[in-house]
């Protein structure tokens, strides 16, 4: 039963939606993480000095967050790395079954 499951996600390809799936997701957190807390944070920040604002802090805005964006980016990697890990060992074991 087990044999004949795993045989139909290989042979419709739902672990390779599933690894792109999950690889997508964690991407677009970094990637949301990047752009919210590295890059508005440097184009704002001029424009809200320029505009003669006395604390940036009343605008709920606390500065630039690196922590936010590489805690995303060491997410990112740990999970992709465990997606890789698995998918060798799936496709490993497709590999040694055809032989």
């Amino acid at each position: 039963m087990v044999k004949e499951f795993v045989g139909f996600l290989k042979q419709y390809g739902v672990i390779g939606l599933a690894i792109a799936v999950i690889i997508g997701g964690k991407l677009n957190e970094f990637i949301s993480s990047l752009v919210n807390d590295l890059l508005m944070p440097l184009v704002f920040k001029p424009a809200l000095q320029a505009a003669q604002v006395d604390d940036i802090r009343k605008l709920s805005y606390g500065g630039i967050l690196y922590g936010k964006v590489i805690g995303s980016a060491i997410d990112f990697v740990i999970v992709a790395f465990v997606v890789f890990m698995f998918a060798k060992f799936v496709l490993r074991e497709q590999a040694v079954t055809k032989k």
